[in-house]
């Protein structure tokens, strides 16, 4: 699966506006509120990356309150595994 990270600046009066909005797309899977140069982060997974694009220029950076935008590609996932999950506590 295909996954994109973009880094959004909005209108700073509508950021919350904005991410709900968002988050009503297709194939957002989630938005976060940022600090930094950037007001929004929001995850796109698409079975490929010309689908992620559709969702890009044809949904996303069309929502209101969206000013400029900062698309990353993720090559591979990296997950932290939790050793030994089961606890013995006596």
């Amino acid at each position: 699966m295909a996954t994109a990270i973009v880094l959004l600046k909005t209108d700073r009066r509508k950021v919350t506006d904005t991410a709900e909005r968002i988050l009503e797309i297709p194939s957002v899977s989630e938005v976060y509120s940022i600090s930094g140069r950037h007001d929004l982060m929001v995850i796109i997974k698409c079975e490929t990356v010309d689908m992620i694009e559709y969702v890009i220029t044809d949904a996303l950076l069309k929502v209101e309150g969206v000013l400029d935008s900062e698309t990353m590609f993720a090559f591979r996932s990296y997950e932290k595994r939790e050793a030994g999950r089961a606890v013995d506590v006596d």
